[in-house]
């Protein structure tokens, strides 16, 4: 007898699980499901799973009553079919809510040895239509994951014609240049098989365009209309040099590409409208700061459409995706074809204006212990990301204490995975006992980050490109800031220009830190304080009260 399962009353939100430490830190975020898997059967080649980890991964998923399903999603070859008999043992002891699968015949093989278990359709299968969906419903399929490039009236259609199976859409992550991660151009670059889960990203490299006489001579000229059919064009990746290879361009567009990284927020409460039941987040390879922040930042604008469909607006949201490092974010194909806007043609970097400051491990009498993540130095603000909705704590240190020594520093590095200690005592505008109660262990905090001008530049494009995507922007202020961008990237000489006024142990954000002296004793800031005292504990100025503030300074 198939295992098939009825749709839920409510979306779920399904986070990438890549390592245990992950895992958890998804689930304590907000989400309702994980995926994982290990490295011998799934497309999770770079996931940092042992099967121990798998089982205690699911146990704890299972504890915090939420879901986890294994990934058995890669393309199989004669050498992995010998494998299934334990990897179904393995499935059966584990016990995850459903396994994800590509291959039909591995689909077949698990639907006959293995009838008790929920099956879903992986992306790897590119399902982009309705007849696909039915397709696989038949064949005892209880979920199916949408290929990226369904458009969202494609999704509209699937959704009327095959009512009863649960649907699974990307909303938040990496787009891959081909159908779905179906790329060769992984194994010519790098020998490294993209749908045997090895991708080298080789769309995301560096490239530079040359053209060559029909006689075989390479020069660089200026295209004109008139010379423009002399010539065939080639790829030089900067560390192949000498190694050109053809590329074309037809209606479809180039086809090597560099996508920005999807982010459906905008347009979340279609998805939610229509009924789509799972909503997906990519990225089983980003950071614990990136499960945490997108899993806190989606768990409460699904919460909040729910309970006020009418009033939701996705702007709070965007704002808090806004802290994670993205290459830009696109809608994608959801209204349609691509647009030049969906993709980095300038600047191509991961990067945000926050960074990954630290992970609590362990709260005890006298305070808060932090592995540091990255560089932190005497007036940095770190921000800690209680679980569950969007609160942020906010606290100014001007040292650090080393929590096994009890050694003072005013600058701390990474690369020795120090552990600092936060007293209760330097959080001296919170409610300590409440403090206690809303942190725990795998706690996320962040921090600002300074940027070059041309990363600042960038992320005003972004912005300005998100907003055309939203039928708002204006194409010619996005060329504007495109030449911006062009000549901030030809003038870069290192120099870091901080996000607030507050440079160091000088200067204040007006944000009402935690142990902030700038803030809480210079006769500047009075207004500053009187407004604070306005909010409830540990919440921030909105916009209208830092305009004011601005102001009154």
């Amino acid at each position: 007898m198939i295992k098939i399962v009825p749709r839920p009353h409510r979306a779920e939100l399904l986070m990438p699980a890549g390592s245990l430490e992950k895992l958890k830190i998804a689930i304590l975020y907000g989400a309702d499901a994980v995926y994982l898997g290990t490295p011998d059967m799934s497309l999770r080649t770079k996931s940092d799973f042992s099967l121990e980890e798998v089982i205690e991964g699911v146990r704890f998923a299972h504890n915090h009553g939420k879901r986890a399903y294994l990934t058995l999603n890669l393309f199989s070859h004669n050498k992995d079919i010998a494998k299934l008999p334990l990897f179904i043992e393995t499935i059966r002891a584990v016990e995850p809510d459903g396994v994800i699968i590509a291959d039909p015949g591995i689909f077949n093989y698990v639907r006959e040895e293995a009838p008790e278990l929920e099956l879903h359709i992986s992306t790897q299968a590119n399902v982009c239509s309705w007849l696909s969906v039915d397709f696989w419903q038949k064949q005892g399929a209880s979920l199916c994951v949408l290929a990226r490039e369904v458009t969202y009236d494609e999704l509209c259609e699937i959704r009327k014609k095959c009512p009863d199976i649960k649907l699974e859409a990307f909303v938040h992550g990496a787009m891959c240049m081909t159908y779905s991660g179906r790329c060769l151009l992984s194994n010519f670059m790098a020998e490294r098989g993209a749908n045997q889960g090895s991708c080298a990203n080789s769309c995301r490299w560096h490239y530079k365009v040359h053209m060559k006489l029909k006689d075989g001579t390479i020069k660089e000229l200026e295209l004109t209309e008139e010379n423009l059919q002399l010539f065939e064009f080639l790829l030089e990746e900067e560390c192949r040099q000498g190694e050109l290879m053809p590329i074309e361009e037809d209606e479809r567009g180039a086809y090597i590409l560099n996508s920005k990284d999807l982010c459906l927020m905008p347009r979340l409460d279609d998805y939610l409208k229509i009924g789509v039941d799972s909503l997906k987040i990519e990225g089983r390879n980003k950071s614990a700061y990136y499960a945490a922040v997108t899993a806190r930042a989606y768990r409460q604008a699904i919460d909040d459409w729910y309970q006020s469909p009418e009033d939701w607006s996705p702007d709070p949201y965007m704002e808090e995706l806004s802290t994670v490092p993205s290459r830009g974010y696109t809608l994608a194909f959801h209204e349609g074809r691509l647009r030049n806007h969906a993709h980095n043609y300038d600047h191509t970097k991961t990067f945000a204006d926050y960074e990954f400051a630290g992970l609590v491990t362990d709260l005890d009498q006298i305070g808060i212990h932090v592995t540091v993540k990255n560089r932190l130095e005497a007036g940095d603000v770190l921000e800690l990301l209680p679980p569950g909705g969007l609160q942020v704590v906010l606290i100014r240190l001007y040292s650090f204490e080393d929590a096994r020594t009890g050694h003072i520093d005013d600058v701390i590095n990474a690369g020795q995975k120090p552990v600092i200690l936060l007293r209760w005592s330097l959080f001296d505008q919170e409610n300590i006992e409440r403090l206690k109660q809303v942190l725990c262990p795998l706690t996320v905090i962040r921090k600002e980050k300074s940027l070059s001008q041309a990363e600042w530049d960038r992320l005003k494009l972004d912005q300005t490109a998100r907003k055309i995507e939203l039928g708002q922007g204006s194409e010619a202020f996005y060329e504007r800031q495109r030449d911006r961008l062009q000549n901030s990237l030809l003038v870069e000489n290192g120099e870091r220009i901080a996000k607030t006024p507050r440079i160091g142990t000088s200067g204040c954000c007006g944000r009402g830190c935690n142990g902030c002296m700038i803030f809480w004793h210079d006769p500047l800031y009075d207004k500053a304080r009187k407004l604070l005292a306005q909010k409830k504990q540990g919440q921030l100025f909105d916009r209208d009260m830092r305009e004011d503030l601005v102001l009154s300074e």
